[in-house]
């Protein structure tokens, strides 16, 4: 019963709507494809438990961009999490999380 969003400098981020960001439901972690100068902020987490009816929302994490054009060390990698098994009833939908990171 868990659902992950994202605020940046006090605005919901619509990641619905972008195609550099996802939200993973499953870790809550915030990916960005290709970081601009508008990225830079505060990115909060808000975690919510919609059974108990409850939201926790973490620290602020700042994003700055770096002015010396090093990228550091981060070797391309897909990204997999999938459960070890997965149980579906005929004729439902499943997601599944599969996605590339890199330089």
């Amino acid at each position: 019963g868990l659902s992950y969003t994202w605020i940046f400098n006090n605005n919901t981020l619509s990641v619905q709507e972008d195609s550099r960001r996802f939200v993973s439901q499953e870790t809550g972690n915030l990916y960005i494809a290709k970081v601009e100068p508008s990225d830079v902020g505060n990115y909060t987490c808000v975690v919510t438990n919609s059974k108990a009816e409850q939201s926790v929302r973490g620290p602020p994490t700042p994003l700055t961009l770096r002015s010396d054009g090093v990228m550091g060390e981060y070797e391309p990698k897909i990204e997999v999490r999938f459960p070890e098994t997965t149980y579906a009833a005929k004729g439902s939908s499943v997601k599944l999380e599969c996605f590339a990171l890199g330089k």
